[in-house]
């Protein structure tokens, strides 16, 4: 199995639940804040503690670049551990990226997060500049690595150039198409090691999308604090799992107005299987 169907796997044995890992400063207990520790072993111990309550519920985890540049060095020392952790629980790790160059400066991110300090499973992707920024990490593909490209975002303002007419087409729709060719290159049987990022905020609009990409997983954000509900995945899953579905605030702050002591997790842990069960309610 290429790295999708291992991940389309999880999804179903486990939930098509991903822990968002945008971890924050902000959102540590005071418990973890008052420890005589550096920024970089608190953050370590507070997404530690995140994948321990919840790696035999969650399908995998995500973690957001931007929350680990924003501390600098110590918050990219923090992001290297935490993959690294997440992938020693067996886990599926993703890293959301969202690279979009060509050449061989795209050739350097793939190398930057398919080996070494910063390895991971599956990164995000901006597909804006054709297949060259999509080619470049064609060989990682090969060697058990994936890929979610932006097909249509959670935003509000995602419609200013997602919806554009090309032809007969939105110009997510077209895009849709266009990756999913790229990637039965990269299908045997199951899925493409290419999947796409589909915001369940958008729910009426999947089918269109999934009908141009039959053989492709979802990377759907947008669940909890931007507004989505088990309701929405509804839609995507009618005819079977075939994406992960992304909360991040709303899992990994559930202790927040609760718990500010040690037992923090037990409301992180609650959160991702409150989550497991309003999806599974609508499948």
């Amino acid at each position: 199995m290429n790295i999708m169907d291992k991940l389309a796997q999880a999804a179903v044995q486990k939930s098509p639940v991903c822990v968002g890992l945008d971890t924050q400063y902000d959102y540590l207990p005071a418990c973890l804040k008052e420890q005589d520790l550096s920024l970089t072993e608190k953050i370590i111990a507070y997404n530690k503690k995140i994948v321990d309550a919840t790696y035999e519920v969650a399908g995998c985890f995500k973690l957001q670049i931007a929350c680990y540049e924003a501390m600098g060095m110590a918050g990219m020392e923090a992001f290297k551990q935490s993959l690294a952790y997440v992938r020693e629980k067996g886990c599926i790790a993703i890293s959301d990226v969202k690279r979009g160059d060509i050449s061989s400066t795209a050739k350097q991110y793939a190398q930057a997060h398919f080996t070494g300090d910063f390895e991971t499973d599956i990164i995000t992707i901006n597909a804006y500049m054709g297949e060259d920024a999509v080619s470049p990490y064609y060989p990682y593909l090969e060697k058990d690595k994936g890929l979610f490209v932006l097909i249509r975002t959670s935003n509000p303002s995602a419609g200013q150039f997602e919806d554009l007419s090309v032809g007969e087409e939105k110009l997510h729709q077209s895009i849709a198409r266009q990756v999913s060719d790229w990637g039965e290159n990269f299908r045997e049987d199951g899925f493409s090691a290419i999947g796409a990022v589909t915001g369940c905020t958008y729910p009426e609009e999947f089918a269109e999308i999934h009908a141009r990409m039959p053989h492709t997983f979802f990377l759907i954000p947008g669940y909890g604090a931007q507004g989505g509900t088990g309701k929405d995945i509804a839609a995507f899953f009618k005819d079977g799992i075939c994406g992960v579905v992304n909360s991040s605030r709303g899992i990994i702050t559930a202790h927040k107005k609760k718990s500010e002591g040690e037992d923090f997790d037990l409301y992180i842990h609650d959160a991702a299987v409150a989550m497991k069960e309003d999806i599974a309610a609508w499948l």
